[in-house]
């Protein structure tokens, strides 16, 4: 009876198993390049398991740049501003793209940090994205400043890399809905749909644009 439970069980386990796959996303732009620092976000068949996305974020303020330029995080994540620069800083948090935050409660937010003396600690200010979208980023006193916050309701959303990839693990087989988000990218691209089984897939989308080079 015993042995019966045990193999009952490993099927069962088996049986799980064979219910999610790896999924990797290319994002290219116009040219074919690779395009890192893209959102990817799934819509899977079933709920599955995802990792949880960041519930905190650090962003720093160097040589007059916000580090990094782009964050992918959950809604209501915290943000810690941190301007390691010797002049001071705004941060103005509002919708990115064509979308606005329409002055709804919690949308966006404005900080001010003093720039950091010789041998003092850096100024910090604290922030919250609480609400799902693109969020920008920008300094009132340098124009050039800009940055980028993804701020997810579905843990299914990774950042693309240097290669352009966005990789999931353990996606649940069935329909899946791709889609994705570049800061460059303002007209949102149609999802694409895809059939998973068990096995490893590959997908790649491709952008209407070529992305500016971030300055460095």
């Amino acid at each position: 009876m015993q042995a019966k439970l045990i193999l009952l069980a490993a099927g069962m386990l088996a049986a799980v198993a064979t219910q999610a796959g790896a999924l990797k996303v290319t994002v290219l732009d116009k040219e074919g390049k690779p395009v890192p620092d893209a959102v990817v976000v799934l819509a899977p068949a079933a709920p599955g398991a995802p990792k949880p996305l960041p519930t905190h974020v650090t962003i720093s303020q160097e040589k007059m740049r916000f580090v990094p330029a782009v964050s992918l995080v959950a809604v209501g994540a915290q943000a810690t501003f941190v301007n390691n620069d010797p002049w001071e800083h705004h941060v103005r948090a509002s919708a990115a793209g064509l979308h606005s935050f329409d002055d709804a409660p919690g949308g966006g937010f404005e900080l001010r940090l003093d720039g950091k003396a010789a041998g003092k600690p850096a100024a910090v200010a604290e922030g919250r994205f609480d609400k799902a979208g693109p969020v920008l980023l920008g300094c009132h006193l340098h124009a050039s400043m800009k940055a980028h916050v993804f701020v997810s309701d579905t843990p299914w959303a990774a950042l693309s890399d240097d290669s352009g990839q966005a990789s999931f693990e353990a996606v649940p087989e069935g329909l899946v809905r791709i889609k994705v988000w570049q800061a460059d990218q303002l007209l949102d691209l149609p999802p694409q749909q895809l059939t998973l089984t068990a096995a490893p897939a590959a997908a790649s989308v491709q952008l209407q644009v070529v992305p500016r080079r971030r300055r460095v």
